[in-house]
């Protein structure tokens, strides 16, 4: 499995870069048919809270792509949440 990330407008930290790796391993070992992970990290808004979005698309062949789309306080808890809505839609595609 790859795992491509890409920070839009502002340096990734390698603590950052771990967390997300470490995440996308943890969807894969659920999910073997995933063959990459491409994570797209920006700031919008800098003076709001909620300003910290993460868009996650998980490829897998034969299928479509799965997306998700969400915005937090830290990368971290986006990321998190991403993954949360990733896991839903790869389980109701287990059970089809």
């Amino acid at each position: 499995m790859e795992t491509r990330i890409q920070a839009i407008h502002f340096d990734i930290t390698s603590r950052l870069t771990d967390f997300i790796n470490r995440k996308a391993d943890r969807l894969a070992r659920h999910y073997p048919a995933i063959t990459a992970v491409d994570v797209t990290l920006k700031v919008v808004k800098p003076e709001t809270a909620l300003n910290k979005q993460a868009i996650l698309k998980v490829t897998i062949p034969a299928a479509p792509d799965y997306v998700a789309d969400k915005t937090a306080d830290t990368f971290e808890e986006a990321v998190d949440l991403c993954l949360e809505a990733l896991s839903r839609q790869l389980e109701k595609k287990k059970d089809k």
